[in-house]
């Protein structure tokens, strides 16, 4: 299963929004919504761009793959989306075995048609750097562009990082540029390892431990 983030963690001050949207949990009828949302915001990431070389069908060829690891976190993980629908982190719950999608390897290259080789090599490269201890794996993050730079992405992260400070759980993800790297540190991420794409573009899996919760 692919996964990799639009990340929106910017530290510009002059455009981040002091209260952000709520974030809350969608209804099945919002999966359409979200998995357009993070096509939009993906595409014009190098990541996408290697999936899919020819611009005219990446969008296309994302929402649709997207839409595949979106229905099945709504039965092995969660999704937080914020409340104007402009943001959401799409999570799974490692916490034991998670199974690929149903009829995964048909629905991939119906999604993905001849980039599929691609798609695969992507969910190999994920599978093989992913740890084995219990965690919850920050598969998608992604803001749409009208709404990037206003703290949203923050927000979806301070979210389920509350949740997992006050359960014990660790969090893990695949950072995809040094900017995403540095700023996922500042959230208390630690990378383990770095990996690349066949054209060179990088990779870092990341390791969060649950920070110490204080109580007032």
């Amino acid at each position: 299963m692919s996964k990799f983030a639009a990340h929106d963690l910017s530290n510009n001050h002059s455009r981040v929004i002091k209260y952000p949207p709520p974030v809350v949990t969608p209804s099945w009828n919002d999966l359409n919504t979200i998995t357009g949302l993070i096509a939009e915001a993906v595409s014009p990431l190098p990541t996408a761009a290697w999936l899919v070389p020819d611009a005219e069908q990446r969008t296309s060829a994302l929402r649709d793959q997207f839409k595949i690891l979106v229905e099945h976190a709504a039965f092995y993980g969660h999704i937080d989306v914020l409340y104007d629908r402009s943001a959401a982190a799409v999570w799974f719950h490692h916490l034991g075995p998670v199974p690929p999608p149903h009829h995964y390897d048909q629905r991939l290259h119906e999604a993905c048609g001849s980039h599929v080789h691609r798609f695969r090599h992507l969910d190999a490269l994920f599978d093989r750097h992913r740890p084995a201890e219990p965690h919850h794996h920050l598969a998608l993050l992604a803001v749409t562009p009208a709404a990037q730079g206003t703290g949203r992405g923050t927000a979806l992260l301070d979210h389920h990082h509350r949740h997992l400070d006050q359960a014990g759980i660790p969090a893990y993800l695949e950072a995809s540029s040094p900017r995403a790297r540095d700023l996922y540190t500042r959230h208390g991420y630690e990378p383990r390892r770095a990996f690349t794409l066949p054209d060179g573009t990088p990779f870092w899996s990341m390791w969060r431990e649950p920070q110490p919760t204080h109580q007032s």
